[in-house]
């Protein structure tokens, strides 16, 4: 009896050892999932899916694209505010919608609900309509809007986006007023600026420069200066229109995601960031590289927080 104990209590010893050695888990040992909250054939989503195939090859693991459309983007972020904190659901944000959606209305998450792994690439604004439009530049287009005020149709990925917020702004600095008409995302979009269903597209450079010469004219660019994945398209401050907007996208976690994930995920995101590679399928994309590590750009998107808020009280977008 004592040597069977004897043997026992050893292999008690040896069993702890070899745990306390071993890591607490392999991570990841399942797919992860990237969330956009928008239809599939986007600037969102195509950013995203180019993006998996790095960060799976970065994490020794699967990730996969999924899309979860609707309410301006809100229902794929709520979703992840909602998911367990392991790493293996990320979102893929917008700005400024990730901001301006907890502002508007109960979007079923706020800003205080995700762990901020980094941003990635910035998409600047644009106003487009399709080559048999007859408006050529965007002096045309402001005359007719101020001469028929809220007849013309303006598509955007909905309210509360950079696509929809542009607008407003736009609507502002030229005293024009135009229809808005939201739909689930830029594939959607397209698809209806092509049917004659809506006459303005607010899509994003990414989103239009392939189609560019084909089907649609690029009016504007809201680039400070004209980006260079698109020198041919005037900006709205080059005709006379003060604006400046663009969609920022990065990647999030739910809120309370394990350190060693997060660093891992976060390693990875800069690692892709640097990648020549990557940065080649950005610019084939007409995306422009943005990157920033979570904690700098958390400070930044605080900072536009506080601007949009002020811009709410002085203007309710969606009223």
């Amino acid at each position: 009896m004592k040597i069977l104990k004897s043997l026992l209590a050893g292999t008690a010893v040896a069993v702890a050892a070899l745990c306390a050695s071993a890591p607490a888990f392999a991570w990841p040992d399942r797919p992860i999932e990237i969330v956009v909250g928008f239809a599939a054939g986007g600037g969102t989503d195509i950013t995203a899916r180019t993006l998996a195939q790095h960060l799976g090859k970065a994490l020794g693991g699967q990730v996969v694209v999924n899309n979860k459309p609707g309410a301006s983007g809100a229902i794929g972020l709520s979703y992840v505010a909602r998911a367990k904190a392991d790493g293996y659901t990320l979102g893929m944000t917008n700005f400024p919608g990730v901001l301006t959606l907890p502002i508007e209305r109960d979007a079923g998450f706020t800003t205080a609900d995700f762990t901020y792994l980094g941003n990635l690439v910035r998409d600047p604004s644009a106003f487009s309509v399709t080559l048999s439009s007859p408006y050529k530049n965007l002096a045309e287009l402001i005359a007719a809007a101020k001469k028929a005020p809220g007849t013309i149709s303006y598509g955007s990925t909905g309210a509360g986006t950079d696509d929809h917020l542009q607008m407003v702004m736009f609507a502002e600095l030229t005293g024009t007023k135009l229809l808005h008409v939201p739909y689930q995302g830029a594939g959607p979009l397209k698809t209806a600026m092509l049917g004659g269903h809506v006459t303005i597209g607010g899509l994003n450079l990414g989103e239009v420069m392939p189609q560019a010469g084909k089907t649609m004219r690029p009016l504007a660019q809201a680039s400070a200066k004209p980006s260079s994945l698109a020198a041919d398209v005037p900006t709205f401050k080059e005709q006379g229109v003060d604006l400046v907007f663009a969609s920022e996208r990065g990647i999030v976690a739910p809120k309370g995601l394990p350190p060693e994930v997060e660093q891992k995920i976060a390693a990875a995101l800069r690692q892709i960031a640097a990648s020549p590679e990557f940065q080649a399928q950005m610019k084939q994309q007409f995306t422009e590289m943005d990157y920033l590590p979570g904690a700098e750009w958390k400070k930044r998107l605080d900072a536009s927080e506080a601007g949009f808020r002020r811009m709410w009280a002085k203007r309710r977008w969606t009223d």
